[in-house]
């Protein structure tokens, strides 16, 4: 007897419990660029609409109208399965990104969740609004466990602009893209956070695909970012719906 095989369907409904963004509604059919994700179509929520974004290198100009391409400073190291109670506990969730107060609060929780026994440097001292670190390095299924904007953006609110990681979770890298806040790179090698330590000095090179460790002389080969650089250079997946014509323009 011949049998049917149900459809299968994918919900997003679940990302309504972050009340954040009140306008999700305005692109839940929106398509961008194909992303080196197995996610094609994005259904997110826009990045911060207030706030100038922080650059994490001291010699990037953020008044500069060309597209920041290396990054450099200080790395942060974290091991494998870093979730996202780890990057900002839930307790957390109920501050706004969009108001300044409340996001520069969300940069100064970064990382907070993460044991003291086995990461005794803080991503943040106590006290700071913003990190010292201008990377986290990090190993495999980096940002996995609940969905919630408030990861990449603490990052961002942090000061920190790169995550170099092994591998994703899905819902993480499109967070990154849907918000702007951070540039979540891969690897093309497995154990470069074994390799690494807090507190090397590195380079990301955007346009050149490579992490180097001054610290440890080593470089390393980065997966391009692909199309979804240009959606996190822009501020996130609203400013490059604008900026491109697929929606209008809020400027009067």
């Amino acid at each position: 007897m011949a049998t049917t095989t149900p459809s299968k369907s994918v919900h997003f409904s679940h990302l309504v419990k972050t009340p954040v963004f009140p306008c999700r509604h305005w692109i839940s059919n929106l398509q961008i660029p194909t992303l080196p994700s197995p996610l094609k179509t994005l259904t997110l929520t826009p990045r911060r609409s207030l706030i100038a974004p922080l650059f994490a290198a001291a010699d990037n100009n953020p008044t500069s109208s060309s597209p920041i391409k290396t990054f450099h400073g200080l790395c942060y190291v974290v091991g494998d399965n870093i979730d996202t109670d780890q990057i900002i506990p839930a307790e957390h969730l109920t501050l706004v990104p969009s108001k300044p107060d409340e996001y520069r609060k969300l940069g100064s929780l970064a990382f907070v969740g993460l044991p003291t026994a086995s990461y005794p440097v803080p991503f943040v001292n106590p006290g700071d609004n913003s990190t010292r670190f201008s990377v986290v390095i990090g190993g495999d299924n980096f940002g996995c466990g609940s969905s919630r904007e408030h990861a990449p953006v603490a990052i961002g609110a942090s000061g920190a602009r790169v995550v170099v990681a092994e591998s994703y979770a899905r819902i993480f890298f499109r967070n990154c893209v849907a918000t702007g806040e951070v540039y979540p790179l891969e690897t093309e090698e497995v154990g470069i956070w074994k390799e690494c330590s807090t507190g090397d000095t590195v380079t990301v090179d955007l346009a050149g695909n490579r992490l180097i460790n001054h610290t440890k002389g080593k470089e390393y080969k980065l997966k391009p970012i692909g199309d979804a650089g240009p959606v996190i250079e822009a501020g996130g997946i609203f400013a490059y719906a604008r900026k491109t014509g697929m929606i209008a323009s809020t400027a009067a």
